[in-house]
């Protein structure tokens, strides 16, 4: 296991067989853009349409960062400089919420993978690829101003313009792989980020009705092959 930023590993081992079969069925969407793309939001109330298990990343990252430890520190100076957290921690971090998850349909995985190696090393750990991967397209005057005015409001420390500009400018150097990676799996779905909320949410939800309506066929299928 590789160590970076102190306590933090780079890279995680794959889950036992048993764990990963616990995390084969569930139904799991991905739902990544840049910072301000409105991914929470929209993340949250399909969460709560569909109640699937929502894990907000970035949340995840916050409220380790706040603990009074070495690793809380590494990750707080990494988010202040708008830099990524180590792959094998994010990763880590990701399964471990998901193992705690009892008897759900979905998961709502809001803000990952963010670059090619998470992406990468998630199918490695968990064994299987998402059902679905929804990015929001945003123009970058629409997330920096959506990220300003949440600074006024008291909204996160990460929210002022030059670490703005930088993670901005992380995500713009990383996401393309990302975005082929998926395209070549045939499951990435793109949603403009910049229209109102409301037909954002109904276009997030059209793409789940199809992934849901494939799954329940793929388990029908199985079951009358099993008889």
């Amino acid at each position: 296991m590789g160590i970076c930023h102190g306590s933090l590993p780079q890279t995680t081992k794959p889950l036992r067989r048993e764990l990963k079969e616990k995390l084969q069925s569930p139904i799991i969407v991905f739902m990544i853009g840049g910072p301000g793309c409105g991914k929470a939001v929209q993340s949250s109330r399909m969460a709560v349409k569909y109640n699937f298990y929502h894990i907000a990343i970035g949340e995840l990252l916050r409220e380790e960062s706040s603990r009074a430890t070495n690793k809380g520190k590494a990750i707080r100076d990494i988010l202040l400089k708008g830099t990524l957290v180590p792959s094998g921690f994010i990763v880590e971090l990701l399964t471990d919420n998901m193992l705690k998850a009892e008897n759900v349909s979905g998961f709502i995985i809001e803000g990952f993978p963010r670059e090619i190696n998470q992406a990468k090393l998630f199918e490695e750990v968990v064994g299987r690829l998402p059902n679905i991967v929804i990015v929001f397209d945003c123009s970058t005057e629409t997330m920096i101003q959506r990220l300003l005015i949440r600074g006024q409001m008291g909204g996160r420390v990460d929210d002022h313009e030059r670490i703005i500009r930088q993670r901005l400018e992380t995500h713009y150097s990383l996401c393309e792989p990302v975005l082929t990676h998926y395209l070549q799996k045939s499951i990435l779905r793109n949603i403009l980020g910049d229209e109102p909320p409301d037909i954002v949410f109904s276009r997030c939800c059209s793409v789940v009705d199809d992934v849901i309506k494939a799954a329940a066929s793929t388990a029908q299928l199985f079951s009358s092959t099993k008889k």
